[in-house]
């Protein structure tokens, strides 16, 4: 018999447990995504080890006890085989890993991300649980484990800030897009990254595909078994990326596109002949089944015809997401802004959204009765609570487009002295929904999320306690539409 873990699927080990999920709180998912994910486990420090051993390549039965048997080795060999399979036939039902009387089986059992077509699954998987304590969500057993101490899951490199697009909403102003990151370095971030168990990453840039390590990079990525989503305009995608990509089951990528209409598409991105290669390069990710998440930010030049990106995306089967959230230049510049919609023209489009969409105003409602409850002792966002950013030159922010707040830089400090010490860290994780009185009292907060990058970037003096007027415009509409509806 031979087993194999899942390729879908992350492992990490801790002291006293260990962990296993599938990609779904990272991965992009198609147009007609079922929602039908694996989900997470918290695994005992023996489950542990019988899952540590195995591999995305299928190994035999006694292959597999041997290597447990190193672990564990005052028990006898047939013992460890007939745990294993009792084991591993959980962990099989669970979608987390396959088994098969030959490689051949294994590998066709690990089903992969696909575009085509898929006969439904029939079989009904008997769900049996392999948490050691159910009754505690992941997050909580972690938060409880390291003592409310936060875990960096998900890191943001920006690899080079260099662009060959000059899109005119961007938030990092493009005279500042000259460097890269030396490949030393970013090799050296991946090293740290692994040790603190992370999860997944973002590349980007600028233009990430401009540098010329890139599918390097790619391939160290994969050699860590991280989560990679790559955010590309794929204008220069070609042979050998592609190739590399479709050899991480665990790589996705986020391109934008702004407009069916080449002209409108190309006068954003300021470049002639834009549209028709980030077009093809999308077509190219599809044929070769990676998965792909179109983003289509609505501004004043594709008002009128976003709707038309939406729905060639859905066509193709993929999902495209689309707001009108742009934000002011991280050096607190705002020229950027004057594509940025006016409210009246954010309430046309809530209207229109309305029209094609019943459930839209639905779901803004739903989103607002989970904020009914907020306190002043809440969190204000999960900054520097799960994620954060590293740029080119090694200085490390909060999040994406806040890059003016360095709170450390990786060649200096190591990236979990920034994480746990840094006093700039502090400051934001120490902030609660209380610092913003104003928010507090307000009879449209149900209707807003609070960002303090939005606030900062606007703010002359790069204040993220200033609160940004325009998003409290966005929320009374919100709140309006709805109300109008009932």
């Amino acid at each position: 018999m031979y087993f194999k873990q899942k390729s879908n699927v992350i492992f990490r080990t801790y002291e006293s447990f260990g962990y296993i999920t599938d990609n779904r709180n990272f991965g992009y998912k198609k147009a007609d995504d079922n929602e039908s994910h694996i989900g997470d486990k918290i695994l005992s420090e023996s489950g542990a080890v019988f899952l540590s051993v195995l591999g995305r390549q299928a190994q035999t039965l006694d292959e597999l006890a041997i290597k447990i048997h190193k672990q564990f080795s005052d028990v006898d060999i047939k013992t460890i085989k007939d745990d294993a399979i009792e084991f591993y036939s959980i962990l099989e039902r669970d979608g987390f890993i396959v088994s098969g009387e030959s490689l051949q089986e294994c590998e066709e059992k690990d089903i992969g991300f696909s575009y085509k077509s898929l006969e439904p699954e029939t079989e009904e998987r008997d769900f049996i649980s392999t948490i050691r304590y159910p009754e505690k969500s992941t997050q909580d057993f972690l938060e409880e484990h390291f003592n409310g101490k936060p875990q960096l899951t998900s890191l943001h490199i920006e690899v080079i800030s260099k662009c060959n697009e000059r899109c005119v909403h961007c938030y990092i102003p493009h005279e500042t897009k000259t460097s890269y990151i030396e490949p030393d370095l970013f090799y050296e971030i991946l090293k740290q990254c692994k040790d603190m168990k992370l999860l997944h990453l973002t590349l980007s840039g600028g233009e990430p595909m401009l540098h010329r390590s890139f599918c390097d990079f790619l391939r160290k990525c994969r050699e860590y078994d991280f989560s990679v989503n790559v955010l590309s305009n794929l204008t220069l995608l070609n042979d050998e990326i592609i190739v590399e990509m479709k050899k991480n089951p665990l790589l996705g990528v986020q391109v934008s596109l702004y407009s069916m209409d080449p002209h409108i598409h190309d006068e954003i991105t300021q470049t002639q002949g834009s549209f028709e290669k980030t077009r093809t390069a999308i077509l190219r990710l599809i044929e070769n089944d990676i998965p792909l998440q179109i983003s289509c930010p609505i501004m004043k030049q594709n008002k009128g015809c976003y709707d038309k990106v939406i729905k060639w995306a859905r066509d193709h089967g993929v999902y495209a997401g689309d707001d009108y959230i742009i934000i002011a230049r991280y050096n607190h510049t705002t020229q950027n802004l004057g594509c940025r919609l006016s409210i009246s023209e954010i309430k046309e489009i809530i209207k229109d959204k309305t029209a094609s969409d019943p459930k839209y105003l639905e779901q803004i409602e739903i989103e607002a009765d989970k904020n009914k409850n907020i306190k002043p002792d809440d969190f204000v966002c999960s900054v520097c609570d799960s994620s954060i950013c590293i740029a080119d030159n090694g200085n490390v922010y909060p999040c994406a487009g806040w890059q003016d707040y360095v709170v450390g830089n990786i060649k200096n400090t190591s990236l979990i002295d920034i994480w746990e010490n840094s006093e700039k860290v502090q400051y934001l994780r120490n902030l609660r929904k209380r610092d913003f009185p104003r928010c507090i009292q307000c009879s449209d907060k149900e209707f807003c999320t609070m960002c303090m990058v939005r606030n900062a970037n606007e703010n002359p003096q790069g204040d993220p306690l200033a609160v940004n007027e325009y998003f409290c415009d966005i929320a009374k509409i919100n709140k309006e539409m709805v109300f109008e509806r009932k």
